[in-house]
């Protein structure tokens, strides 16, 4: 398997993971007490829009729900498919989430605007999971759903 078809850079393959995308896991969720962060407004955003999120809080862990939604203390531990996991955790961050991302088997794992990490993409990609970053996932999904009419 080519490793690279799984960086996903070019707007065509990252409309075709939108339109795939149903379930999606946000790792770094913000509860209602920060809602004034993209970590809680976007996940907010994106249930607006259709998608059903499941809260994986990292530095919230006493709450135990966000917006509705049980919260689950790892990506391993949520269960039944995730399609795409949405991640707001800084770039040198990243490592430390790896094991418990390539444990939950995502369809795809998306870096949110800022969030790069080549090393980690590397590892996602060689695992068979589509990897996108640098991009906002609600900038994104809003696009693609205008798009679709």
């Amino acid at each position: 398997m080519d490793q690279h078809a799984n960086l996903l850079s070019d707007y065509g393959a990252i409309q075709d993971l939108l339109r795939r995308t149903r379930r999606v896991a946000v790792l770094g969720m913000r509860p209602e007490s920060k809602a004034n962060k993209p970590a809680h407004y976007v996940p907010a955003a994106l249930i607006e829009m259709g998608l059903e999120i499941i809260p994986v809080p990292v530095v919230d862990r006493d709450v135990a729900t966000i917006l509705g939604r049980p919260v689950y203390h790892s990506l391993a531990a949520v269960p039944g498919p995730i399609d795409l996991v949405n991640v707001f955790r800084r770039p040198e961050d990243l490592p430390a989430h790896l094991d418990d991302m390539l444990a939950a088997r995502p369809y795809a794992v998306w870096f949110q605007s800022g969030i790069r990490h080549s090393a980690v993409a590397a590892e996602l990609a060689r695992a068979g999971i589509k990897v996108v970053q640098s991009r906002c996932l609600m900038v994104d999904y809003r696009h693609f759903l205008a798009e679709r009419g």
